[in-house]
């Protein structure tokens, strides 16, 4: 890594249009697999490589490299290229002008596929036999999955906003309690799985696989709430089942504001392979491209990865010390963030990077706070005898509390972070230390340990910590949640006893946040937060015994790197393609509240217009409207709506897709209403509608 200084970092990405190794720029190939099946791909590579071989670098997603990611696949693949190593996207079967259709996430059809894609890559005459991947998201999972498969071409991985937990850590799932975002992902892939392949490349066929898709990919929200629980499904996947099956390096990377920071910490205490974490304030985005920023050179540290671990010398192998391995490229990195008044969108979170060794790192310190009425109290505050007689306290939150919540995963593409907490902390059981008497730095994982009991047999519990400053606003920097039935099983949910105190653990996000001298933490708990998650089936008030709970933070002991911190290099990609925006859409997130009928809803618009691509003189069109509405106190309201439009318009070809799911619910089941139209040039030529009701299991 290089010294920049801050105000570098948060510029920008440089363009770099002039690079070691000229460009050879392949726009379609075919990749065959061993049943017969094609792969769709795009190839960069250094024009040399055919006579010099080079190591290759695979992204396998869904997403269309052909339109949807095409913009930003240009920014980083021809970057690896010109700087000699073979760069490679290519699209899922099912997805893109790939063969076949796409049923699921990470099927092990999937998987299995992209073990034949690295193989032939090693195989190709412009490689030297040792292939990378590298993806975000979905292609973070899979990365992770075929790693621990161990296909012998494979070399390395990085990894980015992915998990190694499918249950416990993604867009499904958070403490056994449904996710909002659960809806919002379904209905996200049901509009790309309805989109058809380009005729450019795949000529007549394009209309003969656009059907087989629209007819054979299904509803996947109704395969996802048929496993409310943890069970094989989402156990397949979940590289944390066996940590030991990755036997490659694998370079991290993820941000605050996303939804998979704590696979992060997880993987780099578990994992026995050379490792590197980087954290920063990003949402679910590349660090290159980070929002909040600052944005860092991670096209650099990705090439110095991919130069260090897919050489033509392989690298020597781990080494053993007292029963441990030892590895080389293991440490962390991440950025405190900086005390900042509560918004819903930054543009820069301030801050400083620090780094551990390893995790656990030793500089590390858990404090202790008690629960009292309505304080926290340091533990070396209190004695055993006052702390008893705490008395008991209860809430029972509306059905409001959580419109402020802000998104599971944001993407920075709209105001979708957490507002200012004063909003919510009405409806909840507020907990605050006096004002700090000096800084403060947190890193890790915060736990609640609470004694708590419900009067229903089914309850959630929300945990919520804010940094408050002296003028009242109140920053949301980390939260959990816990469906209390799920309080010794995530396997084997138990209805609650009403009236009985259960000792639970609350995890909630792991975090980097500074809070300042004259600041105070505050602790919140909830017995709803809708709609980040999906409510309890009843109206739930919960009891804490205060003298049996207690907070623990992860402090963190950073003094000695405050005159050496580390910077990252200034972000840099490769030039952009040439596109215009016809139309500009918008982003937004509305809050209404009807007082003559007590209903509010949340409207989330994502209209991202009419991009045109020149280089393949396309036009492409994705215009998103969802909806959270609430009445009342009526647990039986509850009712979230995602629409997607998507168009692709060539001269006089021209298809357009409509996708609209509704998911509500009653005590005993879930209800999910959806529908599913396709067009070419404006005639309707596919439509089906799903009516399904599916019984609610402890959720």
């Amino acid at each position: 890594m290089s010294e920049q200084p801050l105000s570098e970092q948060m510029k920008a990405a440089a363009i770099v249009d002039e690079f070691p190794h000229a460009i050879e720029h392949i726009e379609n190939t075919w990749i065959p697999l061993r049943d017969g099946a094609r792969l769709a791909a795009r190839l960069w590579m250094p024009k040399s490589a055919r006579r010099r071989p080079v190591p290759a670098v695979l992204e396998y997603i869904p997403y269309r490299k052909r339109d949807f990611t095409r913009a930003r696949d240009a920014l980083m693949h021809p970057y690896f290229a010109g700087s000699g190593i073979a760069s490679i996207r290519v699209d899922l079967r099912g997805s893109g002008e790939s063969d076949g259709v796409l049923t699921d996430e990470y099927l092990q059809q999937e998987l299995d596929d992209g073990c034949d894609v690295i193989e032939w890559l090693s195989e190709q005459p412009w490689c030297n036999g040792n292939v990378g991947m590298i993806g975000i998201s979905w292609g973070g999972f899979n990365g992770l999955q075929i790693a621990a498969m161990n296909p012998p071409a494979l070399k390395a991985v990085v990894s980015v906003c992915s998990t190694d937990d499918r249950y416990a850590d993604d867009i499904h799932h958070m403490g056994g309690c449904l996710l909002g975002d659960n809806l919002s992902w379904a209905s996200v892939m049901l509009s790309y799985n309805s989109l058809p392949p380009d005729p450019d490349l795949v000529g007549d066929r394009w209309r003969e696989l656009w059907h087989q898709r629209l007819e054979g990919s299904g509803l996947w929200l109704a395969k996802w709430l048929k496993h409310q629980r943890r069970d094989a499904y989402w156990r397949h996947g979940s590289v944390a089942a066996n940590y030991q099956a990755i036997r490659c390096p694998v370079l991290l990377a993820g941000g605050w504001a996303d939804g998979y920071t704590n696979a992060i910490f997880r993987m780099m205490e578990h994992l026995r392979v050379p490792r590197r974490a980087l954290i920063g304030p990003w949402s679910h985005k590349y660090p290159h491209l980070g929002v909040p920023g600052p944005k860092i050179g991670f096209l650099q540290e990705c090439v110095t990865w991919w130069q260090r671990w897919l050489g033509d010398v392989p690298p020597e192998p781990p080494r053993k010390k007292s029963g441990q391995e030892t590895c080389e490229e293991t440490s962390l990195f991440a950025w405190i963030q900086d005390s900042v008044p509560p918004t819903t969108s930054y543009q820069v979170r301030p801050g400083r990077w620090v780094h551990c060794k390893r995790w656990p790192s030793k500089r590390s310190r858990v404090g202790t706070f008690h629960l009292s009425a309505n304080q926290l109290v340091p533990a070396e505050a209190t004695d055993e005898e006052s702390r008893l007689s705490i008395p008991d306290m209860s809430v029972q939150s509306p059905l409001t509390v959580g419109l402020f919540a802000g998104k599971w995963c944001s993407y920075a593409a709209g105001p979708d972070l957490a507002h200012d907490q004063r909003e919510e902390d009405g409806g909840a059981l507020v907990f605050e230390t006096p004002p700090f008497e000096k800084d403060v730095e947190i890193l890790g994982t915060a736990l609640a340990e609470l004694s708590i009991a419900a009067d229903q047999p089914s309850a959630m519990v929300a945990v919520r910590l804010s940094d408050v400053a002296p003028d009242g606003k109140a920053t949301r920097f980390t939260y959990g949640l816990l469906n209390l039935t799920h309080h010794d099983s995530a396997e084997s949910p138990q209805p609650l006893q009403p009236g009985k105190f259960y000792r639970v653990r609350v995890r909630l996000n792991d975090s980097g946040q500074a809070i300042p001298a004259g600041h105070r933490l505050r602790l919140s708990l909830s017995s709803s937060y809708w709609p980040l998650a999906w409510p309890s089936p009843n109206p739930t008030r919960l009891t804490v015994r205060c003298a049996d709970s207690r907070l623990l933070i992860p402090f963190f002991d950073g003094d000695g790197d405050r005159t050496s911190e580390w910077q990252f290099p200034s972000a840099a990609t490769a030039e952009p393609e040439d596109t215009e925006k016809l139309d500009l859409g918008r982003h937004n997130w509305i809050v209404r509240r009807d007082l003559a009928t007590d209903e509010s809803v949340l409207q989330v618009i994502k209209d991202n217009g009419i991009v045109r691509l020149n280089a393949i003189d396309l036009e492409m069109e994705n215009r998103v409207l969802e909806e959270y509405r609430i009445r009342g106190d009526d647990f039986r309201s509850p009712r979230g709506m995602a629409r997607h439009e998507r168009s692709l318009r060539r001269g006089d070809w021209h298809v357009r897709t409509i996708g609209k799911t509704v998911l509500s619910c009653c005590e005993d089941n879930f209800y999910i209403a959806a529908e599913l139209d396709a067009f070419e040039n404006d005639v309707r030529v596919f439509s089906r509608n799903w009516k399904l009701a599916i019984p609610r299991d402890f959720v």
